[in-house]
């Protein structure tokens, strides 16, 4: 028995001196199966990468194309307001003028001053019932619906603080109708100047489109 032999071992266990179990190497299959999925790992690393790089390169132009087609899908955001319709000269404006206070002669008068400036006069009289001596301010304006924002606002340049009033009226003839707060026509170069502006207004303040903050 040898002296490597441990104590009660014997038999096939017997440790001799020119015999003993051999250490084997563990396999080397669990190793190359840990290199092959080392191996599919770095692939897939590579492939991400390379992707990320093309489109680094190349997805800003096609963002932008993209951006581009809806861009021009989309429809130009329309305007709060709507657009104004060109204000008539006042030679084409034609203009009955009333009087509605007890003075007398105030709307020939009137009438006069309005044919000097330019507008078309069909008559003057007396107000009607319907607003005879009922008109506190300077004056009233009236006309169709369709006079609204053209006619009525350049006939009430030629009166500081006229009331712009519509009724169910056919044509364009607008009427002027003078109240007890009239003190004449306002100055021929402040309604100048007053219809000027109304002609030209002031374009409105540019800001930061509100389409989710994005400019095409």
């Amino acid at each position: 028995m040898s002296m490597l032999t441990p104590p009660g071992m014997g038999g096939k266990y017997r440790i001799t001196g020119d015999k003993y179990p051999r250490m084997r190497r563990p396999s080397g299959r669990r190793r190359i199966v840990l290199a092959a999925v080392a191996a599919l790992a770095a692939f897939g690393l590579i492939g991400w990468g390379t992707l990320q790089l093309i489109d680094v390169f190349t997805g800003g132009d096609e963002a932008s194309a993209a951006g581009g087609k809806d861009c021009a899908k989309r429809p130009e955001r329309k305007s709060a307001a709507k657009k104004a319709a060109p204000l008539p000269e006042p030679r084409r404006i034609t203009v009955n003028v009333f009087n509605a206070t007890p003075r007398e002669g105030l709307a020939k008068k009137t009438a006069d001053a309005l044919k000097k400036r330019g507008f078309a006069v069909a008559k003057f009289d007396n107000a009607t019932k319907t607003y005879d001596k009922k008109v506190k301010g300077p004056g009233i304006v009236l006309g169709p619906r369709s006079a609204l924002d053209t006619a009525l606002p350049v006939l009430a340049t030629q009166l500081t603080g006229a009331e712009k009033r519509t009724d169910g009226r056919k044509g364009d003839t607008v009427d002027l109708i003078l109240g007890a707060g009239f003190k004449g026509l306002t100055q021929e170069k402040d309604a100048a100047k007053a219809l000027a502006a109304l002609a030209k207004p002031s374009p409105a303040p540019s800001g930061p489109s509100s389409d989710d903050g994005r400019n095409c």
